[in-house]
C-alpha cells in the first residue's frame, strides 16, 4: 500500500457563515492523503497503472468553489467524492484549514481533519 498526497493545497474560497465571509472570501489550505496499490505503476511507468492526481485536484477545487457555512460540510463533500470517483483509493485523510479566521482575536487558523475507509 502506497500514499499519494495532495499537500497545502491553496484556495481562496467564499465559506463562512459572516456576510463578510460570504462575501470576501478567505484563505484556506487543504492536504488530502490516499491510500492505494501503486505497485503496478512502479513497474510499468504508466499513468494509466496508478491514481491521476490531476484529476482528484479537479474533484477538491470543483467542491472549494461551491460556497458553504460550514468547514465541515465542505470536507465531508470533498472526501466521499473522491472515494465515489476514485474506486483505487482505498483509505482518505483530508485536513481543511481557514486561515486568519474571524473568531475577534488572532488566530492561525481553525482545522477539521476527516478519513474515510472503504
Amino acid at each position: 500500500m502506497s500514499k499519494i498526497i495532495l499537500e497545502n493545497m491553496y484556495f481562496h474560497a467564499y465559506h463562512g457563515v459572516l456576510e463578510d465571509e460570504k462575501k470576501y472570501g478567505n484563505e484556506f489550505l487543504l492536504t488530502l492523503s490516499l491510500d492505494l496499490d501503486t505497485a503496478l505503476a512502479g513497474k510499468t511507468d504508466n499513468l494509466d497503472d496508478t491514481l491521476n492526481y490531476q484529476l482528484v485536484y479537479d474533484v477538491v477545487k470543483k467542491e472549494m468553489e461551491t460556497p458553504s457555512e460550514l468547514i465541515e460540510h465542505i470536507a465531508q463533500r470533498i472526501i466521499t467524492q473522491v472515494m465515489k470517483q476514485f474506486p483505487t483509493v482505498q483509505s482518505a485523510n483530508l485536513s481543511l484549514s481557514k486561515l486568519n479566521p474571524p473568531l475577534g482575536g488572532k488566530v492561525e487558523k481553525v482545522s477539521i481533519s476527516l478519513q474515510e475507509n472503504r
